[in-house]
């Protein structure tokens, strides 16, 4: 059973992400996505490689989270083939456990064979992480990649983590395009 505080500090993350959350143009989800993918490439010029050679990019520029032993995610982001969005989705999920905090963070997805991309594409609210399919990438000194991450035929990158909890997860998120 919660207390009377962790009510309230829940009711105040509630406040504080749904403040962040709002419906978003496809415009705003465009800028964002390019300024999120400036971002990547500054942090590591090995994702910006695998971008040119995968079939196709979903981008998350601001995916807001928040949670006390209950917890949430959500974002828009924009779905590219050869540069240009042709299709637009958000990204949620729900947790409970031990958590306490909110944050903001940018991910990534790289579809990097045309199989991948069409599984995808016809899903009806894909889930990551379900059957082992998404390898995280972690990007170490220099910008450099695990190798195993690059035989993965979908590759996440979580980065620009601003706030005060630590969870760097792209498994139980559910995405679903969105009709913009």
């Amino acid at each position: 059973m919660l207390t009377t505080v962790q009510r309230c500090l829940f009711a105040l993350f509630a406040l504080l992400l749904a403040a962040g959350v709002q419906a978003a143009s496809r415009a705003e989800i465009d800028a964002k996505a390019d300024e999120a993918l400036q971002t990547l490439y500054r942090q590591s010029p090995a994702a910006q490689e695998l971008s040119q050679q995968a079939a196709g990019m979903l981008i998350f520029p601001e995916v807001y989270k928040a949670g006390i032993g209950i917890g949430g995610e959500y974002g828009e982001g924009a779905l590219r083939i050869g540069g240009r969005s042709v299709d637009y989705y958000s990204t949620a999920s729900a947790s409970i456990g031990f958590q306490l905090g909110a944050q903001i963070k940018s991910q990534v997805i790289l579809f990097m064979t045309h199989d991948a991309l069409a599984r995808f594409r016809r899903s009806d609210g894909w889930e990551a992480g379900v059957d082992g399919s998404v390898a995280i990438a972690t990007i170490g000194a220099g910008g450099t990649l695990d190798s195993n991450t690059l035989q993965s035929p979908i590759i996440g990158f979580i980065f620009s983590n601003k706030g005060l909890m630590y969870n760097l997860t792209l498994e139980g998120s559910k995405f679903t395009r969105l009709n913009k």
